[in-house]
């Protein structure tokens, strides 16, 4: 056996161990993230189911972000684990159609929110009227079922799939990005007539504004922390979408992208006990709930 011979079976060695030990910290870091997504996003629903008060469109939507976040832990994840320790290009395409059609609808309905936020600012006399809870429950199955459906085309042509879902991605983010300009620009405007009249604040119509100002603020803390996990992957898709396999099978720490991606389903609920005090204490309510049923139950 020659030098070269050597050389090339150490290297293939060496290469074969590194990418054991990034598949192994990989799979780590979405077990972690899996178990705190599916703790923390089934708690969010349960609150939202159980307290009665908390029911408004803004909720809802809340609460579908929720849903999806959460068939991300119990469904995507898993196979997404399951294809990383045993590669199978089926397995693959099934794995990238439940990651892409629940990060789809989470993306969705975050655009969904920044929408309703920018309507119940600039329509804030007419809101009540023109978005409610029913209706938002209908926009929410149509769209869950057309992007499982749409992106079914990653089973027939990958190219296609990619292209579709970098478009949708820039919609999605174009729509989000010119809703939060809209909101900043009426937020700023309403501080300025408030201080130009010079009168209390503590009318009914002000009140009720600033409470949208601090809800659509929320939703952007929300739609921030999306970009800051979605960025990496989109720009993957872009630079990389004509040798997506190859790039994705010699480089296996690009796989990190998808996991940083998965990270948006464990933050949010964070996100929500932070920045939502009435969900914070509905939360904290069914957790003790459960909790103290369980160890009655076991007692």
């Amino acid at each position: 056996m020659n030098n070269n011979t050597i050389f090339k079976n150490e290297s293939a060695t060496d290469w074969s161990g590194s990418t054991n030990i990034l598949i192994i910290v990989n799979v780590v870091l979405n077990t972690a993230l899996m178990l705190i997504g599916i703790t923390g996003n089934s708690l969010v629903i349960a609150a939202i189911f159980r307290t009665p008060t908390l029911r408004s469109p803004f909720t809802t939507l809340l609460c579908s972000l929720a849903a999806s976040d959460l068939v991300v832990g119990f469904v995507a994840q898993p196979v997404y684990i399951a294809n990383e320790m045993i590669y199978n290009s089926l397995l693959g395409y099934f794995s990238s159609f439940l990651s892409c059609g629940c990060c789809g609808v989470s993306l969705c309905t975050m655009t969904t929110i920044s929408l309703d936020r920018f309507t119940a600012l600039h329509y804030h006399m007419r809101y009540v009227t023109m978005v409610t809870t029913a209706r938002v429950v209908y926009s929410l199955v149509i769209t869950w079922l057309v992007i499982f459906f749409s992106f079914g085309i990653v089973f027939w042509n990958i190219q296609m799939y990619l292209f579709a879902v970098i478009i949708f991605i820039v919609i999605c983010l174009l729509i989000s990005a010119f809703c939060y300009i809209r909101i900043f620009q009426i937020a700023k405007r309403h501080q300025t007539q408030i201080q130009a009249q010079q009168q209390a604040v503590q009318s009914s119509v002000n009140l009720n504004i600033i409470r949208l100002k601090k809800s659509s603020m929320n939703a952007f803390a929300f739609y921030v922390v999306l970009i800051l996990c979605y960025f990496p992957m989109f720009m993957f898709l872009i630079l990389y979408r004509n040798s997506l396999y190859n790039t994705f099978y010699w480089n296996p720490e690009w796989h990190f992208i998808g996991t940083v991606v998965f990270m948006n389903s464990s933050i949010n609920p964070i996100l929500y006990y932070w920045r939502l005090g009435e969900l914070r204490k509905a939360v904290q309510k069914t957790a003790r709930t459960i909790f103290f049923r369980k160890q009655d139950s076991a007692e």
